[in-house]
């Protein structure tokens, strides 16, 4: 079956930098888009960032702090997160999509289990 497991997650000053990685199983991974989202408590699910073959798609919020890249040798999908900020702190979680709308939550098919991020003023 499919399994995405994300990790990287963890406490970090503002200014500071994690990143988190997402290897996936039981898929064709280098024929999905591969995605981000974050959902901080009492909020919904918000977009972060997806890459499909080369290109890359991300959230006004975050361009220019936030890069996705993905390594198909390894089937695995990264965000590089830099510049972190208090309102950055949210559970992470790593998602694939067979679909072509990277944007919204219903177009990913399978979803891994979630890594907390805490960023501390």
């Amino acid at each position: 079956q499919v399994k995405l497991v994300g990790s990287g997650g963890g406490l970090v000053q503002a200014g500071g930098s994690l990143r988190l990685s997402c290897v996936a199983s039981g898929l064709p991974f280098r024929n999905v888009a591969m995605g981000w989202f974050r959902q901080a408590p009492g909020k919904e699910r918000e977009f972060v960032a997806a890459i499909r073959w080369t290109s890359t798609y991300s959230a006004d919020s975050v361009k220019g702090r936030f890069t996705i890249s993905r390594d198909n040798a390894k089937n695995t999908v990264y965000l590089q997160m830099n510049s972190l900020k208090p309102e950055d702190t949210a559970v992470y979680y790593c998602a694939a999509s067979r679909g072509s709308d990277y944007y919204t939550v219903k177009s990913y098919d399978y979803w891994g289990q979630g890594t907390q991020v805490t960023v501390s003023s």
